[in-house]
């Protein structure tokens, strides 16, 4: 069972799963498509980092105050 088990993702920074049996490794990852499923533990990861400060930074009640009219407006470049 021991030669079964993946050694390395083959990608830079990202580690083994330590428990992949746990994880239905095999079954997932044929199942959704999305690549290895450590790169999908980490981004399910990083999505439930991103949806706790959502709560609370609450982008969805309004402004405060209006943003300025010419806010997106760059001398830089005229469209």
């Amino acid at each position: 069972m021991v030669g079964l088990l993946r050694k390395t993702t083959g990608l830079v920074g990202l580690a083994v799963c330590d428990s992949p049996l746990q994880h239905n490794k095999n079954k997932l990852e044929g199942l959704l498509q999305g690549g290895q499923i450590e790169e999908l533990i980490l981004q399910a990861e990083k999505e439930l980092s991103l949806a706790r400060k959502m709560m609370h930074w609450k982008p969805w009640e309004p402004l405060v105050e209006e943003p300025p009219a010419n806010q997106w407006k760059s001398s830089l470049c005229d469209f």
